[in-house]
């Protein structure tokens, strides 16, 4: 009986708390959305400066309002491969 007043009162603050970024997750196998640099295919400049293995950060807004972070990493053949995407929900006032 004692454990359980803490138990609720951890449980009551937990699902009080507002989350606003949302993470699809890190994976090779995400497929480009409407927006993405890799929607249509991989962009016809191919990045020769870049070094093999770095990271290529893109934002943008999707069809609904959310904000989209995707990560990208250099191919040795110079594509973009999409390794992870991050949404972050619509929000009335914006510190950005």
């Amino acid at each position: 009986m004692k454990h359980v007043f803490p138990a609720l009162c951890t449980a009551l603050l937990l699902t009080s708390c507002e989350v606003t970024t949302s993470s699809v997750g890190y994976s090779p196998y995400l497929e480009p959305i409407p927006g993405s640099i890799t929607y249509r295919g991989q962009p016809r400049t191919k990045l020769t400066k870049a070094p093999v293995g770095s990271i290529v950060r893109h934002q943008f807004i999707d069809r609904f309002g959310r904000r989209v972070y995707e990560t990208y990493v250099i191919e040795p053949d110079r594509s973009l491969l999409l390794v992870s995407r991050r949404y972050r929900d619509f929000l009335l006032f914006d510190d950005d």
